[in-house]
């Protein structure tokens, strides 16, 4: 398919680098990521936080604060409330309390309050699972709904934060300006099969490895194969 006027075509191949294997990138990249600390969404899957409504207040608390931050915040209010009646029925200054070290924790709060309130209204207790549905929520963008989407719901959806957005761009698997167009890019040349787990290999790998600054190439297990897009200076 070829690719829209809004986007760059993606960086050709170098003589001194294999080409861009995407399957061969996965297999290395769950070996690379092995023992690392997981994705925040991801983690709280695992420890049985997994539902969409999980997911989504999990995703919306996430949104500008750190991993182990949001781990704490989302442990300590889900001891509370884990579902959209009993979120809806926190008072607001409790709920500031609960999210206490996460960023901006009122607007947080009566973002989260209200969403609680229209799921509970309008759908039935039940989170939709539609982009369309999530993002009409207030606080919610596409990271956060595709998130939900993805681990809330096992659907295929492509959630991209920064590190997705670096990553894919230096390894020259894309060639955009935004998370937004790398989210759109992904969704026409990744395998479906891997829109999911591309946010769950790609957070630990751009957190630890692939870093935004002097990123360790010397040592990374796909610079065979990166094109190193803009990298200046490395490890």
């Amino acid at each position: 398919m070829p690719v829209p006027a809004t986007h760059a075509a993606p960086a050709p191949r170098r003589a001194d680098k294999q080409p861009f294997d995407i399957d061969e990138a996965f297999r290395r990249l769950r070996a690379a990521v092995e023992g690392l600390p997981k994705a925040a969404m991801f983690e709280l899957r695992d420890e049985g936080y997994g539902s969409p409504f999980e997911q989504l207040v999990g995703s919306l608390i996430s949104a500008r604060t750190r991993d182990e931050t949001t781990l704490t915040v989302c442990r300590r209010l889900f001891a509370v409330a884990r579902t959209p009646e009993q979120m809806a029925a926190l008072d607001e200054a409790e709920l500031v309390r609960l999210l206490n070290g996460a960023t901006f924790p009122e607007p947080k709060a009566r973002d989260l309050i209200a969403l609680s309130r229209r799921i509970v209204a309008e759908h039935g207790g039940r989170v939709p699972d539609t982009l369309e549905g999530l993002t009409a929520f207030r606080g919610v963008g596409p990271k956060i709904a595709a998130l939900t989407l993805a681990v809330g719901y096992g659907r295929p959806a492509v959630a991209v934060d920064v590190h997705v957005h670096r990553v894919t761009n230096r390894w020259g698997y894309v060639a955009t300006t935004t998370p937004e167009r790398t989210m759109e890019s992904l969704e026409q040349t990744l395998p479906e099969r891997y829109w999911i787990e591309i946010n769950e290999r790609l957070v630990p790998f751009g957190k630890w490895i692939c870093t935004g600054e002097r990123p360790k190439c010397s040592t990374c297990p796909l610079l065979s194969m990166c094109r190193q897009v803009g990298v200046t200076s490395h490890r």
